[in-house]
C-alpha cells in the first residue's frame, strides 16, 4: 500500500489492527450496550476473521465508552488507547457494528471517491458543524478494494442524516434506493467483501458449515452404514414438501432437500445422514435447519454427533435431541445446542413409527456455528395475510406464546404488525415480564437481564443474513415513569395488568420495554424476513450482572469520581466478574462459577424446559403456547444466587494513558 496521504485514511498498514483487537468497555457505558457490544464481537466472528479480546496491557487498544453520541476514528491510531463511544440511544447491534468499522479502517459509503456518480449530497441542509461527515476521500486517501458502490451498507448514511429540517440531506441518482440506504441491521455482503479483503481474510471464525443440498455431493454429508435406509436428494414428495426451503419453488432446476421415506418399510426402519467431520475451536456450537414432516406422527428425527477421540477412534454416537409431533404443511426450525469439544460429525437419524405414513421426513438449509442457540422461537404463520388486515395500534397486536428464560422468569413479547398509531407502517416491538410459576423464589425488581428479539433473515447461508434485532435490559432501579415510586421491572403480580391466555388462564403482564419503530415494512419485504408466508422471531433472556464492573486488572489507577452520566444510587460495589469453580458440582451440564468466592450453579434451559435448584437438579417444563406453571399447584423452585445490584457504580477507573482524541476527527452516527 501507498503511503498515507491524509489522517485517518485506511490506506497504509501501519492503521490496521492485529486480527484480534484488545479492548476494554467502560464503566461509564449503559448496559444494555455493554451486552450488545459483545453481541456484535459474535457477528464480525461468525463472519469475518476478525477477533476482539480484553484488554491485557497491550500497546494499543480500543477503549469503548458512553461518550456525546455514537463515534469512532477511523483506522488504528497508533496512540495506545483509542476511544469508540456508544452513547445514548446507541445500544442497536448494527449501529455498534458500523463504528468498529470505522476503528478497523473503513469511512462511510457516501465518502468514497466515485460517490457522485451514485448520491448527491444537499450541503445546505446539513446541520452546522456535521459537515465533515459528508467528505469525500479521493483514491489517494482512501480504497474502494475495488468492490461496486454499496446503498445496502451498514456504513452508509440514511437520506435525513444530520439534516437542519425536514428536506434530506442524501438524495441517490437512482430514486429506489431512496429507502435502501441507512440500514443498521447487519453487514451487507460487499462489507463483508471490504472487510475481509482488507484484513486478508480467508475464512470467518466461529462459522462451520452450511448446507441448502444444491450441489449433488450433498455438502460431504454421508449416506451411514449402521442403517437399513437412505436419505433421498429431492425437489418435491407427493405428500410434501412441494418446494425445497432454499428457493421456494421459485426457480427453475434447482430447490433440493433430503428426504427419508417412511411411506415404505417396516416399523423401526432407519436412515442416517452424517456431515464431514468438523474440528471444533470453542467447545459450543448451534445447529440450525429447518424440518418438514409428512409422515406419521409416530416417525422420529433424531440429531446427534458422532464424537472421535484417541480413546475410541472410530467413534461414539450421542443422540442430543428427539423431534417428533403431527405432521405439518410447512417447513418448521428448529436449533439444537451440540457443546462438542473433539472432532465430531454432525448425525441425523430417521426412525419409521408404526402408523401410516404417506410421505416422510425431510431437512433443508442447514447452519452450523460455534455460536450460542436462542432459546425460543416465535413462528407466525399467514403474516402477509396480518399485513393486509391488521390496524395500527393496540387492535393490531399479538402476543407471542409465553417462555421462561434460564433465571425461571416469565414473559412474553408484543408486536404491532402495522406499528403504533403515532407510527405506522413499521413493526413495533416489545418485551413484557408476565407472572410465572417461580414468581416467588426470583429476586425482584428483576435485575440486568438482557433479552434479545431478532427477526430472522432466513437466507439460507447464516453469513449472508442480516437479520434485524433490539435488546433491552431490565434495570432494578429504572422507575415506571418520572412521578412513580414503583420499579417498572418489578414482580409482574404488582406493576402488571391482568390478561388471559388463550385456553382461559388468567395472569399478569408487566408493562413493555422496546421501540416503535423495530423495522420498517419496506425493509421488511427487501430480505428474506417473510419465507413460505411466515416469520420467525428469535427470543433470549440471559443474565448479563458479570458487566456490572468490566474494568480491567491492568489498570493502574482508580479515581473516587463519579460519572456525570451514572444515575444516583446507593454505595454498593458491584461484585468482581464470577469465575469457574475448581471442581463443579452442578448436575444436568449446569456451569459452576464463584461468586463473591462462594460457588453458584447456572443451570441450562432450552426453548420449553429448564433446570434448577442449587445443584440443577429439579427439571421444570412448559407445554406449547401454555404456562401450566401459572397455577398454583405447581411448586418449581428456582434457587439461585444473583448478584444483588441496587445501584450503578460510584467508583470509576481511569486509565494513565489519557482519553485524547488526539486531534483526529470523529466520523458520527
Amino acid at each position: 500500500l501507498s503511503q498515507v496521504q491524509e489522517r485517518n485514511s485506511i490506506i497504509g498498514d501501519n492503521y490496521l489492527w492485529p486480527h484480534v483487537i484488545p479492548y476494554v468497555l467502560d464503566d461509564s457505558l449503559e448496559m444494555n450496550a455493554k451486552g450488545l457490544i459483545l453481541k456484535a464481537f459474535e457477528q464480525y466472528r461468525l463472519k469475518t476473521c476478525i477477533d476482539f479480546k480484553p484488554w491485557a496491557g497491550e500497546q494499543n487498544y480500543i477503549s469503548v465508552f458512553k461518550g456525546s453520541g455514537c463515534w469512532s476514528s477511523v483506522g488504528n491510531r497508533q496512540e495506545g488507547l483509542q476511544q469508540l463511544s456508544i452513547g445514548a440511544n446507541c445500544d442497536r447491534i448494527g449501529t455498534i457494528q458500523h463504528e468498529f468499522m470505522h476503528a478497523l479502517g473503513f469511512w462511510h459509503e457516501q465518502s468514497r471517491s466515485d460517490r457522485d456518480d451514485y448520491v448527491s449530497i444537499i450541503w445546505d441542509r446539513i446541520q452546522a458543524g456535521k459537515d465533515h461527515n459528508f467528505n469525500k476521500y479521493d483514491d489517494k486517501t482512501s480504497d474502494s478494494l475495488n468492490v461496486p458502490y454499496d446503498y445496502t451498507s451498514v456504513m452508509h448514511y440514511s437520506q435525513n442524516a444530520f439534516r437542519n429540517g425536514t428536506e434530506p440531506t442524501i438524495v441517490t441518482n437512482i430514486p429506489d434506493f431512496m429507502d435502501v440506504i441507512g440500514q443498521r441491521m447487519d453487514f451487507s455482503d460487499y462489507d463483508l467483501q471490504k472487510l475481509n479483503r482488507l484484513y486478508n481474510c480467508s475464512s470467518s471464525l466461529s462459522f462451520m458449515d452450511t448446507c441448502s443440498f444444491e450441489l449433488e455431493n450433498i455438502c460431504g454429508m454421508i449416506q451411514s452404514s449402521d442403517d437399513n435406509s437412505d436419505w433421498q436428494r429431492l425437489s418435491r414428495v407427493p405428500a410434501g414438501p412441494n418446494t425445497d426451503h432454499t428457493n421456494m419453488g421459485e426457480c427453475e432446476d434447482s430447490g433440493y432437500f433430503m428426504h427419508f421415506n417412511t411411506s415404505a418399510g417396516a416399523e423401526g426402519s432407519t436412515a442416517i445422514l452424517e456431515s464431514r467431520i468438523m474440528y471444533p475451536k470453542r467447545g459450543f456450537q448451534c445447529l440450525q435447519f429447518y424440518f418438514y414432516n409428512s409422515g406419521h406422527e409416530g416417525d422420529r428425527l433424531y440429531v446427534g454427533v458422532r464424537e472421535y477421540t484417541s480413546a475410541h477412534p472410530n467413534g461414539t454416537l450421542r443422540f442430543i435431541e428427539e423431534i417428533k409431533g403431527s405432521p405439518e404443511t410447512y417447513w418448521q426450525l428448529h436449533h439444537v445446542s451440540l457443546n462438542v469439544t473433539n472432532k465430531f460429525r454432525v448425525v441425523f437419524q430417521g426412525v419409521r413409527g408404526g402408523g401410516l405414513s404417506n410421505g416422510g421426513l425431510s431437512i433443508d438449509d442447514i447452519n452450523l456455528s460455534e455460536t450460542h442457540c436462542p432459546h425460543h422461537v416465535w413462528h407466525i404463520r399467514n403474516f402477509t395475510h396480518l399485513l393486509n388486515t391488521s390496524p395500527a395500534g393496540s387492535e393490531g397486536k399479538i402476543y407471542s406464546p409465553p417462555f421462561y428464560s434460564s433465571k425461571g422468569y416469565a414473559f412474553q413479547v408484543s408486536l404491532y404488525v402495522n406499528g403504533t398509531v403515532d407510527n405506522p407502517f413499521n413493526l413495533a416491538m416489545y418485551w413484557h415480564l408476565i407472572s410465572g410459576a417461580n414468581d416467588d423464589q426470583l429476586q425482584w425488581p428483576c435485575a440486568w437481564q438482557q433479552g434479545t428479539m431478532i427477526l430472522l433473515d432466513q437466507h439460507p447461508d447464516i453469513r449472508h443474513r442480516m437479520s434485524n434485532q433490539r435488546s433491552i435490559t431490565t434495570d432494578p432501579l429504572q422507575l415506571s415513569d418520572s412521578s412513580s415510586s414503583t420499579y417498572f421491572w418489578d414482580r409482574p403480580d404488582k406493576v402488571g395488568s391482568a390478561a388471559v391466555f388463550p385456553n382461559g388462564t388468567a395472569f399478569r403482564r408487566g408493562p413493555g420495554s422496546g421501540t416503535n419503530g423495530f423495522l420498517t415494512h419496506q425493509r421488511l419485504r427487501s430480505r428474506n424476513f417473510i419465507k413460505e408466508d411466515g416469520v420467525y422471531i428469535l427470543l433470549t433472556m440471559e443474565d448479563i450482572s458479570h458487566l456490572l464492573s468490566t474494568q480491567p486488572s491492568v489498570s493502574p489507577t482508580v479515581m473516587n469520581t463519579t460519572s456525570a452520566n451514572t444515575k444516583p444510587t446507593a454505595t454498593t460495589t458491584p461484585s468482581e466478574v464470577p469465575s469457574l469453580c475448581p471442581n463443579n458440582p452442578c448436575e444436568n451440564d449446569g456451569v459452576c462459577v464463584l461468586v463473591d468466592r462462594v460457588p453458584v450453579c447456572r443451570c441450562p434451559a432450552g426453548d420449553n424446559w429448564w433446570y434448577m435448584g442449587q445443584k440443577c437438579e429439579r427439571k421444570g417444563t412448559t407445554q406449547e403456547n401454555t404456562i401450566i406453571a401459572v397455577s398454583s399447584t405447581i411448586t418449581v423452585f428456582v434457587v439461585m444466587l444473583i448478584v444483588t445490584i441496587t445501584t450503578a457504580l460510584c467508583l470509576k477507573r481511569k486509565y494513565s494513558q489519557g482519553k485524547k482524541h488526539g486531534g483526529s476527527p470523529r466520523l458520527e452516527v
